[in-house]
Order: structure tokens, then C-alpha cells, then sequence
């Protein structure tokens, strides 16, 4: 690995460390939008159960909105229960907005990887390139080992810049349509609570109060 760095020459190190920035960016983003935590199973369920009992208060819709992103999500449309249901979707949209946001985080500086490291590895191709000429233009072209380094060092770096291009964009896609998923997923819930609450007419605000 050494051998392959050094022929890679200094360029290597920022591909280097753009693909440990790659990396914690992919593990953490595994980690943060995991069904569990932005959907949990059942949450809408449990929150028409408590207000049906009429055990819905200030509490609890404070723990619900500390769960989840759904359930940010459903705190807010809760706390907008006594207004029309416009109104009240209009605010379960705007929360929604910051909740995306959230889920969307990290991504661009992934996308951003994954477009300079092919520039990066091409950058180093140029490079070593140059050295190939400056080499012939010196010794010529009858000494293959001064053209060696050069040579080696244009295919290394494009190779390493596009192997951590790849990967990169790989997961960028992915995490996009994941969050586009869970979006989608979340909508459908909180649409569901604010179809039940309105056509039962539920007005909570004197509850959670």
C-alpha cells in the first residue's frame, strides 16, 4: 500500500483523505437514517390510540417530536389540530422542509467528492505526464526507467481518484433515493393523522395545553 501511495506522488493524500471523509460520511449516514429512527413502526397507531384515550398531553407530544422525524412531524400537526386542515397541513409542511434538510445532510460534501476526485486523479495524470516529457526531452526515449516514475504516477493517481469517484457517487445516489423514500413515507403518515383528526373533528389544543 506504501509503494502504491508513494508512486501515486503527493496527490494521493488529498484522495486519500477524500476518501476518509467518503467513508465517515457513509457510516454516519447509515447510522442517521435508519428506518427505526426516522419511521418508527406503529408511531401513528400509538398516537391516535392516545388521543382516542385522551391521554395525549404536553408530554408526551414532546417526546413524540424528540423520537423521530416523523414524529417532529406529527408534534407539529398535533399542535395545529384546532386550525383548518389547510392550515394544518401547510405547518406539517413547513417542519417537513427542516426535516429534510436534516435527512439531506452531508450529501452535497459527498457529491462534491465524488466530482473533484476524478479531476484530482486526472490533475495527477497531467503531472506525471509532464515529468515523461521532461524526461525525454532529457535522456530521450531509450532509457525506459527515467520514464517509468511519470508514467506510473499518471496511471496510479487516476486510478485511485476514480475508485473513490465511483464509490462516492455510488452512495450519493443511494442515500438520495433513500431520503426520497423515507419523504414519501413520512408524508403518507402524517397525511393519514390529519385525514383521521379532521373528519372526527379533534381539536387538541385544550389537551396538550
Amino acid at each position: 500500500m506504501f509503494e502504491f501511495v508513494k508512486a501515486g506522488g503527493w496527490l494521493m493524500f488529498p484522495i486519500i483523505a477524500c476518501s476518509i471523509v467518503a467513508l465517515g460520511i457513509v457510516a454516519e449516514r447509515f447510522w442517521s437514517l435508519r428506518r427505526s429512527k426516522i419511521i418508527p413502526q406503529h408511531l401513528v397507531a400509538s398516537v391516535w390510540h392516545w388521543i382516542k384515550e385522551g391521554k395525549l398531553d404536553q408530554t408526551k407530544v414532546q417526546a413524540i417530536s424528540n423520537e423521530s422525524a416523523l414524529g417532529k412531524i406529527l408534534a407539529t400537526g398535533i399542535m395545529n389540530s384546532q386550525t383548518d386542515r389547510a392550515r394544518m397541513k401547510e405547518s406539517i409542511e413547513e417542519v417537513g422542509r427542516h426535516v429534510v434538510h436534516g435527512m439531506d445532510r452531508f450529501l452535497n460534501t459527498l457529491g462534491t467528492i465524488a466530482a473533484i476526485s476524478p479531476l484530482l486523479g486526472l490533475l495527477g495524470t497531467v503531472i506525471g505526464m509532464i515529468k515523461v516529457f521532461a524526461a525525454i526531452t532529457i535522456v530521450g526515449v531509450g532509457n525506459p526507467g527515467e520514464l517509468a516514475g511519470g508514467i506510473s504516477q499518471a496511471l496510479t493517481t487516476t486510478a485511485a481518484g476514480l475508485t473513490v469517484a465511483i464509490v462516492a457517487y455510488m452512495f450519493h445516489r443511494y442515500f438520495r433515493g433513500r431520503v426520497d423514500e423515507l419523504v414519501i413515507e413520512m408524508e403518507q403518515e402524517a397525511i393519514k393523522l390529519v385525514d383521521v383528526m379532521h373528519s372526527k373533528n379533534i381539536k387538541l389544543s385544550s389537551m396538550i395545553k
